[in-house]
Order: structure tokens, then sequence, then C-alpha cells
């Protein structure tokens, strides 16, 4: 026995249905994009073309840089100052400078520049210290004119 339902399916309730189905969508969307918006902190490269026409140049740095043989090793300390390790040959290098800027990923907190001094062991140590939360760094060593570039993330 079949069951039957009373009443006749009509034009508003198509039109309800199909209201609610794309409200639903839409108000996803919209969500979905507010989203987006809210937590991306900004581009990767400014102009794509550009950073394209300087891709082996790029390449070039990195193998040089490689060839360097330099091991480094950053870490944090407790009260929040960048300690940076620079090695070769588990020998420490000497003469080394660094700056950096600290950049907060989400892009909520402004980006803070590091400088950093010779520790008396020969690390380096940052001028300041970085507030609480995640932070990344893009740090540029220099020796002469040897320059090293990594990126290092803190939380």
């Amino acid at each position: 026995m079949t069951a039957r339902i009373k009443g006749r399916f009509t034009g508003w309730h198509m039109t309800v249905i199909l209201v609610a189905f794309f409200g639903i969508i839409m108000a996803v969307n919209f969500t979905m994009a507010s989203m987006a918006i809210g937590t991306f902190g900004g581009t990767v490269v400014d102009n794509s073309y550009v950073a394209s026409q300087n891709y082996n140049r790029w390449l070039d740095a990195a193998e040089r840089q490689d060839r360097l043989g330099w091991t480094v090793h950053a870490t944090m300390t407790q009260d929040r100052f960048v300690i940076i390790n620079v090695s070769k040959n588990k020998a420490l290098v000497t003469g080394v400078t660094a700056v950096a800027d600290a950049i907060h990923p989400l892009g909520r907190a402004s980006d803070i520049p590091l400088e950093f001094s010779a520790m008396p062991d020969g690390r380096l140590k940052s001028a300041v210290a970085l507030p609480a939360g995640r932070w990344t760094i893009q740090v540029s060593l220099r020796q002469n004119a040897v320059i090293y570039k990594f990126v290092d993330q803190f939380q």
C-alpha cells in the first residue's frame, strides 16, 4: 500500500525550493570568500612576469649559496630572541653579519626588522625579542661579498 501525499505540488513550492537552494549556495560562497580575503596576507610576488624573468638568476644564486657549504641553524630563546648559528664543516663561521624581517604569516601584525649582533661564542643574537605568536623570518647573512639567504618559522 502506498502512502498518498495530500495537497498538490504547485509553482510556489518549486519557488521556495529554488530560493532555498540558491540561497544556501550563495551563503556558502560569500562565507568562503570573506574567510579567504580575511586570512590572505598579501601576494607572493607583485608581478609574476617580472619574477619569471629573474627565475634563472635566483637559481644561480641558490646554487652559489649551496656551494658555500654553510650549515645555518636558527633557534628562539625562551625570552623570544632569535639566535643564528652559522657553521661550515662543524666549525663556526666568523665575520658574519645578519639582518632579517620577521613577518606575521597572516599579515595581522606589522613586519619587524631585526638586527643581529655577535655573541661572545660567535653566534648571532637579535637585538629585539619577537612578540608572542607565529613568525616567519627572512634572513640575509653576509660575510664580505658572500650573501646567504634563508627563511625560518617560529611559534
